[in-house]
């Protein structure tokens, strides 16, 4: 058994400006503030909001922080740091980022967005040698046929009702298991989303932060692997 992990966050609210508000007066001046494009300004509702009540699915945009909350626990757990998670991020507007493993990601916010920015302009960071993130415009469907897993779950609040430790259970069984966490603030999946599920699962009967759904089947998996009891083994061995 393989007992690696897929976490994709799926139509996350990680995107650039989009073209169609970069006129607004808001994105112009927030722009000028910062030197930079709209193209290569990363979409924040903290400063954009305005600017964005207009846009498609607007409830869905503009909440990056999501991401890097997801991403810190996901790529801090004890799962990551023996290999055994896999971390992608597919934005709302069909981009991938693969993130590799020994990522350490900026804890600082505005530290996280000066990296994602440079990734959207540069589609990889660092510029040289090994590359830790990139960037692809790519579909959901598209990358759950790229990396094949046996069985997906996805977290969706009309799903069947279980507790992370019977959704990990599960997962356990599988060799290469994945599941899909959505990465906007407001509303549900896609309806293709949901199609590319072998099932979808309710965990609360309240709707929980992405971030908790990350880290509690991170730590529910682990548990359903024996990660925990095999790292303290490990430790006693070696300090024996």
């Amino acid at each position: 058994m393989i007992d690696l992990l897929t976490i994709i966050l799926a139509e996350s609210a990680l995107e650039p400006i989009p073209r169609e508000i970069w006129t607004h007066p808001s994105i112009r001046s927030f722009s000028k503030r910062r030197g930079k494009h709209p193209r290569l300004i990363v979409l924040d509702r903290s400063y954009h909001h305005f600017a964005m009540k207009n846009l498609p699915n607007s409830e869905k945009r503009g909440r990056p922080d999501i991401v890097h909350f997801c991403l810190l626990e996901a790529l801090g757990s004890p799962l990551n740091k023996e290999g055994l998670l896999r971390t992608y991020v597919h934005t709302i507007n069909d981009y991938v980022i693969s993130i590799e493993p020994e990522t350490r990601l900026p804890k600082n916010f505005n530290r996280f967005i000066g990296l994602i920015e440079d990734l959207f302009e540069r589609r990889c960071v660092p510029p040289s040698g090994k590359t830790l993130l990139s960037l692809e415009e790519k579909g959901l469907a598209e990358l759950i046929r790229t990396i094949d897993p046996t069985y997906i779950i996805a977290f969706e609040r009309g799903g069947e009702p279980k507790t992370f430790e019977e959704v990990a259970l599960k997962l356990a069984e599988e060799d290469r298991p994945a599941v899909l966490v959505g990465g906007f603030p407001h509303g549900e999946f896609s309806e293709g989303i949901i199609k590319l599920a072998n099932e979808t699962v309710c965990v609360d009967p309240e709707v929980l932060e992405a971030w908790i759904v990350v880290s509690r089947i991170i730590y529910e998996y682990e548990r359903a692997i024996g990660l925990p009891r095999r790292r303290l083994e490990r430790l006693r061995r070696d300090g024996a």
